[in-house]
């Protein structure tokens, strides 16, 4: 399935790319076809994905985590509905069902997908957030262990307090400047989660562009999607760098 992905939206860069420097259009049109072909072809491959999201709905509502169990519970029933509506759709490509509306439908599906995505990346979020705070608690217990300490008796850096005359700004950005760097450190510390931030921000930019809320351009669409299925595949190939609960 993750190949069929990657090989679909490689043909979509693919076209952009001949498109842009002027390949025949018989090339262009082979490419165009053989890109609905692949989507055909995991559109039916997916017919028994509505099941399997709801099953994992069914389990993620017994998390501990109430953030974690929302999140991941209406990320799993936007996807069933999702995969229901692509089932939709392969019916009336396929030819089973020639009167279903296409195009109502694929923006049902779209529409069901980014719901998902964005709770896909809210969930991403707060497992930062917590990261972020076991780390940041984690490195004042050891600069208080060994007798350490930031200068000025601040977490920022004794800058100079809001009475300070230019000490505001300064100040502001140091705060700025850590929180980064502890981003940083969670994410690279945290294989699995950077991995799921960039292959669901990637995804987010395919529903976007179907509905129209922000044109991006099939080179983008393609671009993000390859990359998207990559991570997917590399996912699967290394099954401890997926994201778990």
């Amino acid at each position: 399935m993750g190949k069929l992905r990657a090989a679909q939206y490689a043909c979509s860069l693919l076209g952009h790319a001949l498109q842009r420097h002027g390949a025949s259009p018989e090339l262009q049109k082979q490419i165009r076809q053989l890109e609905g072909h692949l989507s055909l072809g995991r559109k039916l491959l997916r017919l028994g994905n509505s099941a399997d999201a709801l099953e994992s709905a069914k389990r993620a509502v017994h998390l501990s985590d109430v953030v974690l169990r929302f999140c991941i519970t209406v990320s799993h029933l936007n996807r069933a509905l999702y995969f229901a509506c692509d089932n939709v759709l392969w019916a009336g490509k396929s030819g089973l069902a020639p009167r279903v509306d296409q195009e109502k439908w694929a923006q049902r599906s779209f529409r069901y997908y980014l719901f998902s995505l964005i709770m896909n990346l809210s969930r991403d979020a707060y497992e930062i957030r917590l990261l972020m705070e076991q780390e940041s608690s984690a490195c004042s217990r050891r600069l208080k262990g060994s007798g350490g300490g930031v200068p000025g008796g601040s977490e920022t850096g004794g800058l100079g307090g809001p009475g300070t005359p230019g000490g505001g700004l300064p100040q502001l950005a140091l705060k700025l400047r850590l929180q980064v760097l502890l981003l940083a450190r969670v994410l690279r510390g945290h294989p699995p989660l950077l991995l799921d931030v960039v292959r669901n921000a990637c995804d987010l930019f395919i529903p976007l562009d179907k509905l129209g809320l922000w044109r991006c351009g099939p080179g983008i669409v393609g671009l993000c999607g390859l990359v998207s299925s990559i991570l997917s595949i590399l996912t699967l190939i290394y099954p401890w760098l997926r994201l778990k609960p």
